[in-house]
C-alpha cells in the first residue's frame, strides 16, 4: 500500500481541494407544462416524460 514519505502541508491540502467545486444541476423545460425539470425525469409539476403520464404530480402549483 502507497504511503506518503511526507506529510501534505495545509495550504497544498487546501490548494488542492479548492478544484473542488460542484455545478449546478442543468434544468430542462417541459414540453407539456412549460415547468422546470431535470433532463431525463419524469416532470415534478405535471408527472409526464416523453408525452407519457408516469406519476401523479409531486409539485403543485398555487395560486396564492
Amino acid at each position: 500500500m502507497a504511503v506518503p514519505k511526507r506529510k501534505m502541508s495545509r495550504s497544498n491540502t487546501r490548494a488542492r481541494r479548492s478544484q473542488w467545486k460542484t455545478t449546478a444541476t442543468a434544468l430542462t423545460t417541459c414540453p407539456n407544462c412549460k415547468g422546470q425539470k431535470l433532463s431525463h425525469t419524469a416532470c415534478p409539476t405535471c408527472g409526464t416524460y416523453k408525452g407519457r403520464q408516469y406519476a401523479e404530480a409531486l409539485r403543485t402549483e398555487h395560486a396564492g
